[in-house]
């Protein structure tokens, strides 16, 4: 199994390559428009202290910025802290200019100033350090082959092993949040009605949960999935191994998981209990095949419900946004 790290696109080298000529260009022209503005332009008060050497002192500033820009295009996503500090510091000078344009030691022209160098490259540098976070999140839920073949030594209640059982049949590994969790229950669910389904196309379901054996026992027996073998990770280990993290609080208290949670435990009648492990770990599902993954699906949030059958079948599957292939 390959893992390939994910690579910025194109336009995050060219938004960077155009900031950099751009913040060099300026720089120029702000050393020109200090002099400009004093002798042209003039104001109701006496300059800013800061307005000559001010000026001058941004044009370096903008000068060493763009140079930075222009170095950190060839790796967008490694160098995000230019990224991040270029853009403080646009919005930096943009306040600055503002409260001078307030207190009318700079003339009300400089608005546009404002709109061109903070407001409208705050969006595609907004937008670059997004994909470099999401970027991150794909390099730290990938798995790495050798902490692969270690985790499939973890052996179920019936002492197989998961290389083992993949090595018999496809697996369908499904990792659970807690037994509490109203989503953890609608798993559950969805499994013993597509059970039949999925070992007709020849899988086996092995289930991974923060509980107890014995705990895990009488719960899953609610489901007629008592003989479903199972692994309790109470330390969470496995769900590391595979990638899976803690989720954020937007990804198990939003407002899609409220509204789920009401669907899910109040009109689909699955409840909710007391927390029995992690409430923030966020659960995911594998399809594992001789000690390799096929197919996978990590939830986003507490409140996603994936279509088992489809990763067992392929048929009608969407690629997961953070893949082992």
């Amino acid at each position: 199994m390959s893992i390939c790290a994910q690579k910025p696109p194109a336009w995050t080298g060219l938004v960077l390559r155009l900031a950099g000529m751009y913040n060099v260009i300026a720089a120029a022209g702000v050393v020109i428009m200090a002099e400009w503005l004093d002798r042209r332009l003039g104001s109701s008060a006496p300059p800013s202290p800061l307005m000559t050497e001010g000026w001058h002192a941004l044009a370096v500033w903008m000068a060493v910025f763009g140079l930075g820009f222009l170095l950190a295009a060839r790796d967008a996503y490694r160098h995000w802290p230019i990224v991040l500090m270029g853009l403080l510091s646009k919005l930096g000078t943009g306040l600055w200019i503002g409260w001078d344009i307030l207190h009318g030691r700079s003339p009300v022209l400089m608005w546009w100033w404002i709109a061109v160098d903070a407001v409208a490259w705050s969006v595609p540098f907004l937008a670059l350090l997004q994909s470099a976070y999401e970027a991150s999140l794909a390099r730290r839920r990938t798995i790495a082959p050798e902490v692969l073949r270690f985790a499939l030594r973890r052996r179920t209640n019936l002492g197989m092993t998961l290389d083992e059982l993949s090595r018999i049949s496809p697996v369908l590994l499904v990792f659970l949040r807690h037994m509490g969790c109203t989503f953890c229950r609608e798993a559950l669910a969805d499994l013993a009605a597509m059970r039949p389904r999925i070992e007709q196309e020849g899988a086996r379901l092995v289930l991974v949960h923060m509980s107890s054996e014995e705990t895990a026992s009488r719960f899953f027996a609610r489901y007629g999935l008592e003989d479903v073998q199972r692994i309790s990770d109470p330390e969470r280990t496995l769900y590391r191994a595979f990638g899976l993290p803690r989720g954020r609080f937007g990804d198990v208290l939003g407002p899609k998981v409220w509204w789920r949670g009401f669907q899910a435990g109040v009109l689909g009648g699955h409840g909710a209990g007391r927390l029995m492990g992690d409430g923030f770990q966020m659960p995911g599902v594998f399809l594992l095949f001789h000690g390799e993954i096929l197919r996978s699906y990590r939830h986003q949030s507490a409140a996603d419900r994936p279509d088992y059958l489809a990763l067992v079948t392929g048929k009608n599957y969407a690629a997961p946004e953070f893949s082992e292939s």
